[in-house]
């Protein structure tokens, strides 16, 4: 039996982790640097796409989770 803590706190963090790496990969693909000196616009668009990334990675998380919950009678909306 798993612990529903521990999976909800690795899930999150596995998706914002992953999230944030595929923000910053479209960033460099689209030639934009977010660790690099200054702050230019191509490393605030970077940033900004990590961090828009590690946000749409935990929610993707967060409905992977609640789509794995199982259903009770209320859970399932309007006849």
């Amino acid at each position: 039996m798993s612990n529903p803590l521990l999976v909800e706190g690795v899930s999150d963090a596995v998706g914002f982790l992953g999230g944030a790496l595929a923000g910053y990969g479209l960033a460099r693909v689209l030639g934009l640097d977010p660790f690099s000196e200054g702050y230019d616009l191509a490393t605030i668009v970077g940033i900004g796409a990590v961090g828009l990334g590690g946000g749409l990675g935990l929610q993707l998380a967060r409905r992977w989770r609640l789509a794995r919950r199982p259903k009770t009678g209320s859970d399932q909306g309007p006849p």
